[in-house]
């Protein structure tokens, strides 16, 4: 399988040769008949021909318009203790993509390490989790990740994340390029956000703002930065990243857009000895496992480094003695913090309102 990197490469067209050309050809072809189905379901609940199921509580839909990783989760993390610090009982709802036998995800798993007090419920009909959540754990408010495409659960708000890495899926459509559906798609976000913004200089961010402008000309705009807080294990045993100062390390993950990682490494005090991708959601074999620390050691490093998503499956704090440190990741809003806390705000009165006596909770 294809990794995610191998995949931009080909799709950005810097991957070049006659077979990389032959790829690119049957991508776009397959391309046509996707897109218009995408246009063909939006358009359906546009006119109403699609049932849109509205719930009893104000819902929060967080996603994105690429494939891929675009920062979801730090976003997810970021709302969800907002909400907490308002005294919302919050759940979380998705639909637990790759789950094991257990009913879990890999993103599952890492919020539950990050937000223990936050439940999750995972079912892919998002209608089904969402009313679970709110008849047997009290909910007030429900934050649906990965939402944008899955428009039958209404919701009070969109928050939509560009990667600042490709915010626009290189202009095409999948399997073309890396956009979920047609950039024009963007005009029912209430909130954009440009996420891992400090990749990118302040002209870069205006350029991308200011095409924001013309597809969602109504939604307010954000910029965030993904901040490297602290190393964890398996153990829930954090560090600073002094642990790792100018140590050798093999770092690996399974993610959806490895570059968004790489840069992560890249500005701590370590030195990168091997580095190994796998495809997202990759749920790793005891050999891979094992394969993992065994390079490692013949690289010389001194500890294997990955993303909290991959700690969770691995589910070990050391491999055959060598240690395993997850880069935990946190949020740091730098533009348009008032927009986004005030749209994150009204839906937090509007939950709280739906216990007051008399109160409703249809918007």
């Amino acid at each position: 399988m294809i990794n995610g990197t191998d995949f931009r490469e080909l799709v950005s067209g810097r991957k070049r040769g006659f077979g990389a050309w032959a790829a690119r050809t049957a991508f776009a072809a397959a391309e046509v008949p996707y897109a218009l189905a995408v246009r063909w379901r939006n358009r359906g609940y546009e006119l109403g021909k699609r049932e849109t199921v509205c719930v009893d509580v104000p819902v929060i839909s967080v996603g994105n318009l690429t494939l891929g990783g675009t920062g979801k989760t730090p976003m997810v993390e970021w709302i969800a203790r907002r909400l907490r610090g308002r005294g919302v009982r919050v759940s979380l709802v998705s639909r637990g993509y790759g789950a094991d036998d257990q009913g879990h995800n890999d993103e599952a798993l890492e919020l539950e390490l990050a937000l223990p007090d936050v439940p999750h419920v995972q079912n892919p009909d998002r209608v089904a989790a969402a009313t679970v959540a709110i008849e047997e754990l009290a909910t007030q408010l429900v934050v649906m990740d990965d939402g944008f495409q899955h428009r039958r659960l209404g919701r009070d708000l969109d928050i939509v994340l560009l990667d600042a890495t490709e915010p626009f899926g290189f202009g095409r459509v999948f399997p073309r390029g890396t956009l979920r559906e047609p950039a024009s798609g963007l005009r029912r976000a209430d909130v954009v956000v440009l996420s891992r913004a400090e990749m990118l200089e302040e002209e870069g961010r205006s350029q991308v703002r200011q095409r924001v402008a013309g597809l969602a000309p109504r939604a307010a705009w954000c910029e965030a930065a993904h901040r490297p807080a602290c190393l964890v294990n398996a153990d829930g045993e954090r560090r600073g990243f002094e642990e790792l100062a100018g140590k050798r390390v093999a770092a690996f993950c399974g993610i959806g857009n490895p570059a968004g990682f790489r840069y992560t490494l890249d500005g701590l005090p370590l030195e990168i000895a091997d580095w190994r991708e796998f495809p997202d959601h990759h749920s790793y074999t005891a050999e891979e496992v094992l394969g993992l620390a065994r390079g490692a050691s013949e690289a010389g490093a001194g500890a294997l480094v990955c993303t909290r998503k991959d700690l969770v499956k691995i589910a070990a704090a050391d491999i055959e003695g060598m240690p395993v440190w997850a880069v935990e990741v946190r949020l740091e809003v730098l533009a348009g913090e008032e927009s986004l806390a005030a749209a994150i705000d009204g839906a937090a009165e509007r939950a709280l309102a739906v216990d007051e006596p008399g109160a409703s909770a249809a918007p």
